[in-house]
């Protein structure tokens, strides 16, 4: 049986999509459809319940040593108030899962993860705690909206009743009363897009969503995973479960910034230092008829060389891209390669990532 988010009743009043995803009920899209939403996203704002996703707690003084060992970034040095990405590896050095961890004050930090991945993730993290660490699970009790789009720099600060919201990238704030409601609010997203993360009561979550919604006028949509989909792809972030998974490690899918080789110890360093990668991530521009999706065998000439990991028509460029693993040192940016679409060859060019940057 799927969960359902906080704002369920607010999707289907809205007249959502309703399907399965990631273990909940959400809404793939809404009237509009899923090109308006990504548009809006792009150009103006889109907002998204992404309640599914998982918070837990690491707190007291094994804290830290706990989050380095079992990630394979390095947060000695993360500010509180600032934010990092990293990835969560298995003895062979595959990821279990991508997530991001905020430092809130001294001794204390979040995790978020994603949904599809929770439970193995909660599980995983509480059998591997270093002592003096209290590791709380605090999913049920979180909600979640991500407001994305470059028009949110202006539209979220005139809502800030109390408190200051996060000036750069990957920083969070604590304590932003927004309609009443206590927050902490973050300068993270998954649509390579100027925007906001609001966490607050999974109680009092409906309060922030009703007024965004009052607030809107014709410049924010409400968005669903349909539209975030297309929008992390055009940004080429990677999504786990496609360009990643406990047989990939994550220097083969291009996470190498979020691998600190030189730390003393971590899950599956041993596995990364043993052996070095044998694939890499690549871009792909169709250039043929038709659009390429995952899991398409990808050829170079006569020779099958990989598979598809993403793929679907991007609406800001107008084109169809996407992602695959292959050998490392088979193609170079401008070769062209084949994907088997049901049995038809469709002509693709190897670009770099990402396919779309925010100026």
């Amino acid at each position: 049986m799927d969960k359902k988010t906080p704002l369920y009743d607010r999707h289907v009043a809205l007249k959502g999509k309703m399907v399965s995803f990631g273990g909940y009920t959400m809404p793939v899209q809404y009237g509009k459809g899923i090109l308006a939403e990504h548009m809006a996203v792009r150009t103006k704002m889109g907002m998204f319940d992404v309640s599914h996703m998982g918070e837990v707690l690491f707190e007291g003084k094994g804290a830290l040593p706990s989050l380095n060992h079992l990630l394979s970034n390095d947060y000695t040095n993360l500010p509180v108030g600032k934010v990092r990405y990293g990835t969560m590896l298995n003895e062979k050095g595959g990821v279990i899962d991508d997530l991001i961890v905020y430092h809130l004050g001294e001794d204390r930090y979040m995790v978020v993860v994603n949904a599809a991945t929770h439970d193995k993730d909660a599980d995983h993290m509480a059998k591997n705690l270093l002592p003096d660490t209290r590791f709380t699970d605090i999913s049920e009790d979180t909600g979640l909206i991500s407001l994305q789009g470059p028009m949110t720099k202006d539209f979220l600060p005139a809502l800030v009743e109390s408190g200051e919201l996060p000036a750069v990238y990957y920083s969070e704030k604590e304590h932003v009363v927004i309609g009443g409601v206590d927050c902490l609010v973050s300068r993270t997203g998954y649509t390579g897009e100027f925007g906001y993360e609001i966490f607050c009561s999974a109680n009092e979550v409906g309060k922030i969503w009703n007024l965004l919604l009052e607030k809107r006028g014709e410049d924010l949509l409400p968005c669903g995973p349909g539209a975030r989909d297309t929008l992390r792809l055009e940004a080429a972030m990677p999504l786990y479960g496609h360009e990643m998974d406990e047989t990939v490690s994550p220097l083969e899918t291009g996470l190498d910034f979020a691998v600190k080789l030189g730390k003393k110890e971590f899950i599956g360093l041993s596995a990364l230092l043993a052996e070095p990668p044998k694939r890499e991530r690549i871009g792909l521009k169709v250039t043929g008829r038709g659009i390429v999706r995952e899991e398409e065998d990808l050829y170079l000439g006569d020779h099958k060389i990989g598979r598809t990991t993403s793929g679907t028509y991007c609406p800001y460029l107008k084109g169809a891209y996407a992602m695959a693993l292959v050998p490392r040192e088979t193609v170079t940016i401008g070769d062209t390669v084949l994907a088997d679409v049901r049995g038809r060859k469709v002509a693709c060019e190897v670009v770099p990532l990402p396919f779309y940057k925010r100026k």
